[in-house]
């Protein structure tokens, strides 16, 4: 295909970016929705982000637009794979933060409750949380444990009478502070197994406190939260979640999700540099024009074009139920990664002007070393493929 001219007012070729033509796997009620949320996204939400961010608040009206366009309910709407992925690459590409809290809220929330909830369970929280009503917080990883949960985790939950009691300490839980309720893993004192519990943050003994002064997801309000002899009814406990292979199972396609992520922030990245580069003159001419900054773009968004089409690989895999831990490890590694360097091209680029978050490439910037952490560590993910190549574990 001929590479397209820019139109007439201006706009450059491929506004989209999407050279692979990924939005073209896309069935076209699908599509048709997909182009509308993008269109939303980037003009309702992009722009007020960046002040959010900034301040470290949380934009519960920005939120409720959100529920708005049904992305609140992605994860039981009948969506395909493939629109869900993308989807949450359009909500990364307007801010990072929102992607993250949209995805957990799906991938997790929704997800473990119509999965693995009970009736009475399902009909008291579903709705609300299709809509973003109601917000729950996934509350798994410890001050002392993060790539170790599996074997470490030491929050513990005792059943008395009617009641289990909890007691102990979660940390980095997204929306924490601002949720309805927690899902809260803890270790039962009786059989040693690790079950999923339903704490509503209202109960005497919850208490959580936000942590600041972040470099990246400013906007998603990470939490310590402390659990003393917290009371909770017997019928809080997940029917579906006692043990820990079930939740094992959720953070399999959680990481498949940050993945989309990774991709999302390339693709805006590669969309900032190249509206900086066709506006800022250096020299007498467009930046645009010099051989090195066509270098960057071209790098930038050849990182975030093979990430979309490893993307929509897995998205075929898991749509026809084929994903393992293996490949939904290494594609948040990888494409992680490659958001990195795509993030760091993008800043170089823009010259002093990429520290700032006035110009969205600072934002970017810190909000990619968290997708290269959160979900699974880069190296941890990248052990959990050598082992599964090798048939050798490097975990001790």
């Amino acid at each position: 295909m001929p590479v397209q001219p820019a139109g007439d007012d201006g706009t450059p070729p491929f506004p989209d970016a999407d050279l692979m033509y990924i939005a073209d796997l896309l069935a076209p009620p699908e599509r048709d929705r997909y182009f509308g949320i993008r269109r939303f996204l980037q003009s309702s939400v992009r722009q007020p982000s960046i002040e959010y961010w900034n301040r470290e608040e949380f934009p519960f009206g920005l939120l409720a637009d959100m529920g708005k366009h049904g992305l609140g309910a992605l994860q039981l709407d009948g969506s395909s794979t493939l629109f869900k992925g993308l989807m949450y690459v359009e909500l990364a590409r307007a801010d990072v933060s929102l992607s993250a809290l949209a995805g957990i809220h799906n991938e997790l929330i929704l997800g473990m409750i119509s999965g693995l909830g009970s009736e009475e369970q399902k009909d008291r929280w579903l709705p609300g949380l299709k809509s973003f009503a109601r917000l729950g917080a996934f509350a798994l990883t410890e001050p002392d444990h993060g790539s170790d949960i599996a074997g470490g985790l030491e929050t513990s939950a005792r059943l008395d009478g009617r009641e289990w009691v909890l007691n102990g300490a979660k940390r980095w839980i997204g929306a924490g502070t601002i949720a309805d309720f927690a899902l809260v893993w803890a270790r039962d004192a009786a059989d040693g197994e690790i079950k999923g519990f339903i704490v509503e943050t209202d109960r005497p003994g919850y208490m959580a406190t936000k942590i600041s002064n972040k470099i990246g997801l400013r906007i998603m309000q990470n939490a310590d939260i402390v659990l003393q002899d917290v009371r909770i009814p017997a019928g809080n406990l997940l029917p579906g979640a006692t043990s820990f292979s079930r939740a094992n199972e959720l953070l399999r396609d959680s990481r498949a999700w940050v993945g989309w992520q990774g991709a999302g922030i390339q693709l805006a990245a590669f969309d900032v540099a190249r509206a900086y580069a066709l506006t800022r003159r250096q020299f007498g001419k467009e930046l645009a024009g010099f051989q090195l900054v066509q270098q960057q773009l071209a790098d930038i968004l050849g990182n975030a074009s093979a990430s979309l089409a490893l993307m929509a690989q897995l998205a075929r895999i898991q749509q026809e139920g084929k994903l393992e831990m293996v490949q939904a490890a290494m594609a948040k590694a990888t494409i992680t990664r490659l958001a990195r360097s795509s993030v760091a091209m993008g800043r170089s680029l823009l010259g002093g002007n990429g520290i700032s978050s006035d110009y969205e490439m600072g934002k970017l910037f810190g909000d990619a070393e968290i997708l290269y952490t959160y979900e699974g560590t880069y190296e941890v993910n990248s052990l959990i493929v050598g082992r599964a190549v090798t048939g050798k574990s490097a975990f001790h």
